[in-house]
């Protein structure tokens, strides 16, 4: 059985440089999705012109800029993302090959091979955040599972993370002596869930 490989990581974006490349309405799509999970996002979106749609979107997020220019690669430098979504192709491979030279981690929408990686779903409840991947075979597999995690995960965990924050900081002793603790804690807690009628079928067949 084919397995994923991909090794999630939950990145500080407002200390980051993320460079957009595209404003069209995959551009937007990529944008709207950085910004609902970090919405104080450091990014640059680079394009000779963007959707209304993209620079109403702008308008409310003063930590991402607009650049009305062609791509160049200059604009590589001090980035640590890139993201290339024209409809352009060799623009976008011509972004990738470059973001290879400078070792930036990069990612062409809707192009696999040339990803290092991927958007997944993402699930958010305060503190609490669940990131969801397909490995980029099935994005419609990864939106159902959001739904149905968002679904089942109640409201108040947001709380209960809080609660066990404060505890954790009235521990004494070393690290193993804490994360002892903290198991002998956690180890009771369950989690309330409640059945959401046809989720498993739609998550199977892909609806």
């Amino acid at each position: 059985m084919e397995r994923n490989e991909l090794y999630p990581i939950f990145l500080k974006l407002h200390q980051l440089n993320v460079l957009i490349v595209g404003g069209g309405n995959v551009g937007l799509e990529k944008l709207s999705f950085l910004l609902k999970s970090s919405p104080n996002a450091n990014v640059e979106v680079v394009a000779p012109k963007f959707l209304p749609e993209l620079e109403e979107l702008v308008e409310r997020y003063p930590s991402v800029k607009l650049t009305y220019k062609k791509f160049n690669r200059w604009m590589l430098r001090k980035r640590h993302i890139v993201i290339a979504c024209t409809d352009d192709l060799k623009v976008n491979k011509r972004v990738f090959d470059l973001s290879r030279k400078r070792y930036l981690l990069c990612n062409i929408a809707d192009t696999p091979p040339l990803c290092d990686y991927y958007l997944g779903g993402i699930v958010t409840k305060g503190n609490v955040k669940i990131a969801i991947s397909t490995n980029g075979k099935s994005p419609t597999t990864a939106k159902r599972l959001r739904e149905f995690f968002e679904e089942i995960i109640p409201d108040d965990i947001n709380k209960m993370v809080e609660n066990l924050n404060e505890y954790r900081k009235t521990l004494k002793g070393n690290f193993e002596e804490k994360v002892n603790k903290m198991n002998e804690i956690t180890a009771a807690l369950k989690i309330p869930v409640a059945p959401v009628a046809g989720t498993e079928r739609n998550i199977q067949d892909g609806r």
